[in-house]
Order: structure tokens, then sequence, then C-alpha cells
């Protein structure tokens, strides 16, 4: 019987592979593997009983089509099989080895390739065990060689993934950088999460009002949002195998505000959940002066007779004091805007002031330049210990002398360590000058006290108060009033006293003695504040 009466009793799966791994990179595609298959089962008169197409990598077992096609022989509908090249079909000991085992026990008389030559001889299994052996070879020496690359990619401080939300990878320059547009909502995300008040719920909330989505397109819910902020590669720092590397990338935030949000994540282990009751306005402000407790809103409608309504919003004590009887009445909410409106004039501050104390921030902020270089020197030695203790720790892990999770743990605490320093040394220009803003800032908002105090806007005068007042204010018999009418419930240094103060020795003292103390930089009496922090 000649080859071509042989090949045409003969019944071929032709069976063509691809994947998108690197192995695979320089391999036909699926659709010139079929089309030369094809004209070679035409030239050599196979009789083709089906197409099998497999879009998969053989590096490891378990491709379904291939074990279906394997399955399919050994039941009888073929015994031979059209391939480009063996590493078609396997690239794993488990996988090769069955095919040389159906050889072996009659079910598959034969294999065809374009590419490579194959007889069901013991020599030609001997050849095609080779040729299985050297495609297994090829993956494994092409992963240790990757792994090798990736390994001195990270140790470079290039991150060899993916970049997280708020990155985008440059694939001209092989690099991750920032994305502006998303970076500000990411760098606010972290802000309002820092402050304490804010569920993960809200943080996605927040992501999906601004568009920001997962790369997938899906809306950010509560495991992504932890992800995102427990990912310390926004601080310039990435996760690699389970180690933490220096990043050359640009960082979104600072560490010091990373380590804050690091600190609400762990307390707050389970979410809290906001009330739905929404309460009024002036609710939380104020405590009763009797008993202690707060005073809350409630809103009232009152019908007349004729039909007429009139709507009012009432505050008073919640009388939750067990034991007690609480007798103060409640006021109006008008009434209460009145008071609350009038304390706050009391410390606004004047225009004529804020342009003179404006005009001496200035000049101090020119003489405020003060020398760094000790610590900025005692920063860098410390650098330089831990650098050498990364080394030695280093050098120790390869010995062998230190375990590979001690090794880790040790690494991350350093590199943190080291990332803080170079913060700190860093911020430390801003630092100097670090009470100028503060000051700046509360000269502008005392500024709009007055403002604040005559508009109708009943939430910017809670604000206000709350910032102003803190927790000192308490209703007594429906008064809105400090804790103390003499003002003296404020700290001695707190710079709302010392403007409340200050209005009080308008026409009693010299000008020039209210806005400047007599004394030094820091204030040593109710004289407006220098050179303090305004926090």
């Amino acid at each position: 019987m000649n080859n071509d009466t042989q090949n045409i009793s003969q019944k071929f799966f032709l069976y063509a592979r691809k994947s998108t791994d690197v192995e695979d990179k320089q391999v036909r595609s699926i659709e010139d593997q079929i089309t030369e298959l094809r004209a070679f089962a035409k030239q050599e008169n196979l009789n083709i009983v089906d197409e099998l197409v497999e879009k998969q990598s053989a590096k490891i077992p378990g491709r379904p089509i291939f074990n279906e096609m394997l399955n399919r022989i050994e039941s009888g509908e073929a015994n031979g099989i059209l391939a480009w090249h063996p590493d078609r079909l396997a690239r794993n000991s488990v996988d090769g080895g069955k095919i040389i085992y159906l050889l072996d026990c009659g079910h598959l008389a034969m294999l065809k390739f374009p590419t490579f030559w194959m007889e069901n001889t013991s020599q030609g299994k001997f050849m095609l065990n080779i040729a299985f052996g050297q495609s297994k070879y090829y993956v494994d020496s092409l992963s240790e060689n990757t792994k090798r690359g990736l390994r001195q990619k990270v140790k470079r401080g290039e991150y060899p993934s993916l970049a997280p939300v708020g990155y985008l990878n440059d694939s001209r320059n092989k690099t991750v950088v920032v994305d502006k547009k998303q970076a500000p909502v990411v760098r606010k995300a972290f802000e309002l999460y820092a402050q304490g008040d804010q569920r993960l719920e809200d943080i996605g909330e927040f992501l999906a009002q601004h568009h920001l989505v997962s790369r997938s397109g899906k809306r950010i819910h509560i495991s992504r949002a932890t992800f995102i902020l427990s990912n310390p590669f926004y601080t310039g720092l990435f996760r690699y195998a389970g180690e933490i590397y220096e990043g050359k990338h640009e960082p979104i935030i600072a560490k010091k505000l990373f380590d804050r949000v690091q600190e609400v994540l762990k307390q707050r282990g389970r979410p809290r959940h906001k009330s739905k009751i929404e309460p009024q306005v002036f609710c939380g402000l104020l405590r009763c002066a009797t008993c202690g407790m707060m005073i809350t809103g409630e809103y009232r409608v009152k019908t007349q007779k004729n039909g007429a309504q009139h709507f009012y919003t009432y505050y008073h004590c919640t009388k939750k004091r067990k034991n007690f009887k609480c007798p103060e009445p409640c006021i109006r909410q008008e009434k209460l805007d009145e008071q609350i409106s009038s304390l706050l004039q009391k410390v606004s501050l004047r225009p004529d002031w804020a342009e003179k104390l404006n005009t001496r921030l200035e000049k101090d902020k020119s003489k405020s330049a003060q020398s760094v270089s000790a610590f900025v020197q005692k920063n860098q030695e410390r650098i330089k210990i831990i650098i050498a203790k990364l080394q030695r720790l280093l050098d120790g892990y390869l010995e062998q002398d230190i375990d590979r999770e001690i090794y880790r743990t040790e690494k991350a605490k350093l590199i943190s360590e080291k990332k803080s320093l170079e913060e700190q040394m860093a911020n430390l220009e801003q630092k100097q000058n670090g009470w100028l803003e503060p000051m700046r800032e509360w000269i502008k908002v005392a500024s709009t006290l007055e403002k604040t105090a005559r508009d109708g806007n009943l939430f910017a005068k809670k604000v206000a108060a709350e910032q102003v007042f803190g927790s000192n204010l308490v209703l007594a018999n429906r008064e809105a009033r400090l804790r103390a009418p003499s003002g003296l419930d404020f700290p001695p240094q707190n710079q709302w006293a010392a403007l409340r103060a200050a209005h009080r020795f308008v026409g009693q003292k010299d000008e020039s003695t209210i806005l400047e103390p007599l004394v030094g930089i820091e204030p040593t009496t109710y004289s407006l504040p220098w050179s303090c922090s305004t926090n």
C-alpha cells in the first residue's frame, strides 16, 4: 500500500493552537496555521475529519479542546493528528507523554507536521520526545529569563505590571506616569477617608461621582476601595512578590497621609452606617447649660382654625439625662440664628486689621528662612545607615542566613522608614514657613465672619461657629452663649479669644498693642497671634 492510499485510509484531526503568552510571540497566527495545514493536507492526501482550534497556553495540562481530541481518538473517531509543529500539541511533559502513550498503544497511528518529520517508529517517537522536551525547555528557560528580567526591573524601581487607578502605562517609554485627570480624585479620596468620618461606601460613591471606575468599566465597590486606600503605590512605593520596593514613579499622596489612612482602616474594621434621619441645621452645635445634654431641632407645622399653616423649627434639650427633669425651654430657629450671628460678629476681623496683619505677615515671611543643614545632614546620615542595613539584610538573605519572611518584613520596615525620612527632607522647606499659610487662611476666614453672620446661610454659620467656638456653645434660658460669659473659656493662646479680646480693648488701648504682642513672637496676652499655628 503506497503512502497516498495509507493517508486516505487514516483519519486526521487538524489541530491549530496559539496563546497570548510570551513564548508564542513569534508563532504563526491561527489563520496562517490553518491555511498552511489545509494546503499540506491536500498535498499529502490526508483525510481531515474535523478542524480543532484552541486559544490557550500549553505550558500546563488542562486544555479542554486538546483533551477532547485525545478522547475522540481513543474512541476511534480518528487515528492521526495534523499540526503545524510538535510544540502546538504540547509544551509540558504530561501532554507530551499522553501523545507518545497513544502512539505506543496504537490509538494514534500517525502525526503529521509541515515543519517536522515524524514516523510511528521507535526512532520517530524518540525524535518526537526530543521535540517535546525542547519545547518544555524553551518555556522553562523563557520563564526563568522573564522572572529574572522582572526582578531586575523592580530593583530599578520600575513597576512591571498594569498601573493602578490614578496612573497610566506609558508604552513609549515603558514607564508609569500620573494620570492628570484621575490623580486629584484619588488624592481627594485619601484625604476624605483620613478624616475618619467616611465609610468605604462613601469613597466608592465619591469615585463614581467623578467617573472613576475599574479598568473593566465597573463601579468601585468596598473591596476595590480598600485595595486603593491600602496600596503604597500612591506614595512612590510598590509591592511585588510580597516585597516592598522603591518606585521611580511620581507619588500622588504624601506618606504621612497614607499612614493616617491605614490607621483609620485599622480602627474601622466594620463600617458604620449613617442615620437616615436628617437633623435640623444647628443640631450638634450647642449643649444644654442646665443638664449638659445636646440641643436638638424639631420641625413643626401649626394649622390655624381658618386653615392657614405656619412652619417653625424649634431647638430644645434632648432631655436624655436620667433621673433629671430638665426645665430649659425651647427657642425658635430665627431667634437662635440672630444670637449665633451676634456671637460671630464679635470675633470677626476688621478690614483695616486684616490689611495690617497681611502686611506684617509678608515681612515675617521674608525673615523666616532658617538654617536646616543640621537636620538635613542628620536625616542623610540615617538614610545612609538604612541603605547599609538593607544591603546587609540582602546579603544575609542571599547567604541563606535569614528566613525569607523575616527578610521581607524587615525590608518593608527599613524602606518605609527611609521613605518617611526622605519625605521629611522634601517637606522641610515648606514646614519652615508652615505657620504662614494657616495664619493667612485664618485672616481670610476671620475677615469673612461679618459677611457670614449677615447672610442667611444657616449651614455656613454652623460651620463657622464650630470652627470658632468648638464645643463651648450652650443654650441657657433661650440664650445661646459661651460656657463662660466673659470669654475666658478660650485657651489663652487661642486666636479667636485674642480677636474677641481685641474688640473689647478698642478705645482702651493703642491699636498697635492690640494687633501685636509686646514681648517676643509668641503671644503672651490677648494680642492677635503671630508665628503660631492656627489649627
